[in-house]
C-alpha cells in the first residue's frame, strides 16, 4: 500500500501545471534592453551605465539595442508585443511613454495595458536656456522681452511630443505668451542653433545644455523641476521666478511586457535599487545632470498613471498634434 501511495503521489506531481513546479533560473540567456531613441541620449546613457552592473548581478549579458523612430513608439511597440519572459525590456522615457502616447494614441497597443513597470531609474531635469545675444538673465526678464516683441518668440525642442516640447507648451500656457514651437530631430541640433542665435530660446534636458552653459555659450535661466536640482543648486526653478504650477520631469524607467512573472520583476527591481545607491554610479549620473529616483514596480505604475492624468489636459489645451 505504501508503494502504491508513493507511486500515486509521484504521478500526481508529474501532472501538476508547470507554474507549480520548479522554474529555471532567470535569466537563462542574454537580456535585451530596448532603448527607443538614438545612441547618446539620456535613456541610452542610463542604460549603458546600468547594464554592466546588471550583468555582474545576474550572470548574463544585458545587451543595449537602440530602436529609434516614431517618437519612441517603434522600440516601445517591440517590447509591448514581445514574449513576457523577462528577456526583452524597455528603457523608457517620459517623452515616448507619456507625451507621445498622449499625442498619438492610435499606436496599435495600449501603453499602460501592454507594459508593466519594473522600476523608476533616474530623473532628467528639463531646463530653459537662451542665446547670449538675447540679453536676459532671468525668467521675468525673458517674459518682459517676449511681451515687448511683436509676434512673440520661437522656442526650440528635441522634437514634437518630446518632454522638452511639452515643457515649452506648459510655459506658454502658464504665462499666456505668444510662442512658436520649432522642433528639431534631437537635442544636439537644437542646442547648436540656440548657441548660434538661430532660435532665441530652447527647452532641453539638463545633460544636453550643461556643457555649453558651463563654457558660457548659452545661459540656463531655470530648471523645470518643482525643486532645485541637487547637482546644480544655483539654477532657480520656474516657480521661484513667478511661473505658477510649473513642473516637468523627463524621467527614465524600466518596463517589461505585461504578464512577465512577478518574481523576475521584483528581483530586478531590488537589484536596481542597490545599484543606484552605489557611490560611483550615483556620482556619475549626477555629473551628467541626472538624479537617481528609484521607485518600486507598484509606485512606478502609480507615477506613470499620474503623469497621464496630469499631462492629458495640457496636451489638449495646447492642441499638440503629431508630425
Amino acid at each position: 500500500m505504501a508503494r502504491i501511495a508513493r507511486r500515486t503521489l509521484l504521478l500526481a506531481a508529474s501532472l501538476l501545471p508547470s507554474p507549480l513546479l520548479a522554474q529555471p533560473a532567470w535569466p537563462s540567456r542574454p537580456v535585451t534592453l530596448i532603448v527607443p531613441w538614438a545612441p547618446g541620449g539620456s535613456n541610452d546613457v542610463a542604460a549603458r551605465l546600468l547594464a554592466p552592473h546588471l550583468e555582474a548581478r545576474f550572470g548574463q549579458p544585458f545587451v543595449i539595442e537602440n530602436r529609434p523612430g516614431g517618437g519612441g513608439s517603434l522600440g516601445m511597440g517591440m517590447v509591448a508585443r514581445a514574449r513576457p519572459d523577462g528577456l526583452t525590456m524597455l528603457v523608457s522615457s517620459a517623452s515616448n511613454h507619456v507625451f507621445h502616447a498622449l499625442i498619438q494614441p492610435d499606436l496599435g497597443y495600449d501603453v499602460q495595458q501592454s507594459l508593466a513597470a519594473v522600476a523608476m531609474l533616474v530623473d532628467v531635469p528639463n531646463v530653459l536656456a537662451v542665446t547670449n545675444g538675447l540679453g536676459v538673465n532671468s525668467v521675468p526678464e525673458l517674459i518682459a522681452k517676449i511681451r515687448a516683441t511683436q509676434g512673440g518668440m520661437s522656442f526650440g525642442s528635441s522634437g514634437v511630443g518630446s518632454s522638452n516640447h511639452l515643457a515649452g507648451e506648459l510655459f506658454r500656457l502658464r504665462t499666456g505668451l505668444e510662442l512658436t514651437h520649432v522642433p528639431y530631430r534631437g537635442g544636439g541640433q537644437a542646442i547648436s542653433d540656440v548657441i548660434a542665435g538661430t532660435v532665441p530660446m530652447v527647452f532641453l534636458n539638463l545633460p544636453t545644455v550643461l556643457g555649453p552653459a558651463q563654457s558660457g555659450r548659452v545661459k540656463i535661466l531655470a530648471v523645470g523641476t518643482d525643486q532645485r536640482v541637487g547637482s546644480q543648486p544655483n539654477i532657480p526653478t520656474m516657480q521661484e521666478q513667478g511661473v505658477p504650477d510649473y513642473a516637468v520631469r523627463s524621467w527614465t524607467g524600466l518596463f517589461t511586457p505585461r504578464g512577465t512573472p512577478q518574481p523576475i520583476i521584483d528581483s530586478l527591481a531590488a537589484a536596481l535599487k542597490e545599484i543606484l545607491q552605489e557611490p560611483a554610479l550615483k556620482a556619475r549620473l549626477l555629473e551628467l545632470g541626472s538624479e537617481p529616483i528609484w521607485m518600486d514596480p507598484a509606485a512606478t505604475d502609480r507615477f506613470v498613471k499620474a503623469e497621464y492624468d496630469r499631462w492629458g489636459p495640457v496636451v489638449k489645451a495646447a492642441n499638440v498634434k503629431p508630425e
